[in-house]
């Protein structure tokens, strides 16, 4: 009997738990399931109306053409080069409003926005900066080469996904008032609008563009200027600043947010970086952006709590134990299986109410539906109310207690610490003064 208490007792109690793991590890697997298809949900919703967008421009752009002369197997031949000059603003100057209005399909939500983006600032005035790219990255030209013959030039506009432009935008140049066009001409793989110019604007290049845009989840603005600017105002609460820069100041509250951001080249070596991104060398540009979040991942927060199940389930097994030996109340091994599955199932409830009530809610009525189920039980395996009563508020307890390490995420690692330190120490206290032999003993005279 005493290896039957001490030894094949502890072992199947060990082995229980690793088996009762085997649930909860579906049930993770089932939460990451269930996050694959919201993001397929999102998907659709971004198939069928425009996804997050992200704002590079304006950019002024000179192409030129030069008649080169090839020479291939003893054959020469004319053939003509393009070439382009790109001129970033002098100033750029962006002040936006986002209406955000959440859209649902099924039980999945996704943050769509309705933006309006006012752009200004000055273009340079000369075309003394060499920046050409050619169609052929072998070759270089010099911009004073009086082979090149310059063509129209025109203003680019580049956006990751064109579908969001509502209305026709305008650019105001000096006096003239230009129509944008489709397609931003500047590069194969991007995408947007450009204006066509009849000339370059002189000394005065000061020009506005009023942009009505929509996107999803996130807005990024390129800060191509020399001194650029972003105003952003936006009635979505739960904003996350992301990105290469952290706006220089900003209001959080429940109608929505307020951020400023300024750079210049002396930050991003913007010049440069454009060119080799022209060039096919260089990697994705700094940005200002911002991303509209939910203020609570639901599945995440279902996946912490899961990892919690093996310490969750160790806690309430070991209860019962130290009952056992202080009480010499004997618990058999299927109690304490259909206990820990009431324990497993728990996690499988908080899953699927949070996808309709949320999480806090769903935790709530879960842990209640829970302590409920194992007290009633337990009032019959432990011989009476009272006792049942007393593990259904030991129980709740520690539900609480997982609740608030869930919610405390950047100190959950001390009061995960301190609880298990607390535990220790109160099994400590209880057990001070036990003779282990004396209740091995009474295990071998117990029939």
């Amino acid at each position: 009997m005493v290896k039957q208490i001490f030894t094949h007792k502890i072992v199947m109690l060990l082995l229980l738990s690793l088996l009762l793991m085997i649930p909860v590890h579906s049930i993770m697997e089932l939460n990451r399931e269930r996050q694959a298809y919201r993001s397929q949900a999102i998907n659709s919703i971004m198939a069928s109306s425009s996804g997050p967008q992200r704002l590079l421009g304006p950019v002024l752009v000179q192409p030129y053409t030069r008649a080169v002369t090839v020479e291939q197997d003893g054959k020469r031949f004319v053939r003509e080069e393009r070439v382009y000059r790109y001129l970033l603003p002098e100033q750029l100057d962006v002040r936006a409003s986002m209406k955000v209005t959440p859209r649902k399909l099924g039980i999945y939500q996704a943050q769509v926005y309705q933006s309006r983006l006012s752009l200004s600032g000055r273009l340079p005035g000369n075309l003394s900066d060499k920046m050409l790219v050619a169609d052929n990255p072998d070759l270089r030209f010099d911009g004073a080469d009086p082979a090149l013959v310059p063509g129209k030039p025109y203003l680019s506009l580049v956006l990751s996904d064109a579908r969001g432009i509502n209305s026709v935008p305008e650019l105001r140049l000096g006096e003239a008032r230009i129509p944008f066009a489709p397609g931003a001409l500047l590069g194969d793989a991007m995408a947007g609008i450009h204006a066509p110019l009849d000339a370059l604007p002189g000394e005065d290049g000061r020009f506005h563009i009023e942009l009505n845009l929509q996107g999803m989840n996130a807005l990024e603005v390129v800060p191509l200027g020399q001194d650029s600017k972003l105003h952003l105002s936006s009635n979505w609460p739960h904003p996350n600043f992301i990105g290469d820069f952290l706006p220089g100041n900003r209001t959080l509250g429940e109608q929505g947010f307020d951020a400023n951001w300024q750079t210049s080249w002396f930050a991003t070596d913007m010049e440069t970086r454009f060119n080799r991104l022209m060039k096919g060398v260089g990697a994705k540009l700094p940005s200002f952006s911002v991303s509209l979040v939910q203020p609570v991942d639901h599945y995440q927060q279902n996946e912490r709590a899961a990892k919690y199940a093996l310490l969750f389930i160790g806690l309430t097994f070991l209860s019962f134990f130290m009952f056992e030996l202080l009480k010499g109340l004997r618990v058999h091994p299927i109690q304490y299986a259909l206990v820990g599955m009431g324990l497993v199932i728990f996690y499988l409830v908080l899953l699927a109410l949070t996808e309709h009530i949320g999480f806090g809610w769903a935790y709530l009525v879960a842990s209640l539906a829970s302590v409920s189920l194992n007290g009633f039980y337990l009032s019959h395996v432990l011989g009476g109310t009272r006792q049942g009563l007393g593990f259904a508020a030991l129980l709740g307890l520690v539900y609480s207690i997982l609740f608030g390490l869930l919610q405390a995420e950047e100190i959950a690692l001390l009061l995960g610490a301190l609880l298990l330190f607390a535990i220790l120490a109160l099994i400590m206290l209880l057990t001070r003064k036990l003779d282990w032999y004396q209740v091995t003993e009474r295990g071998d005279q117990t029939p």
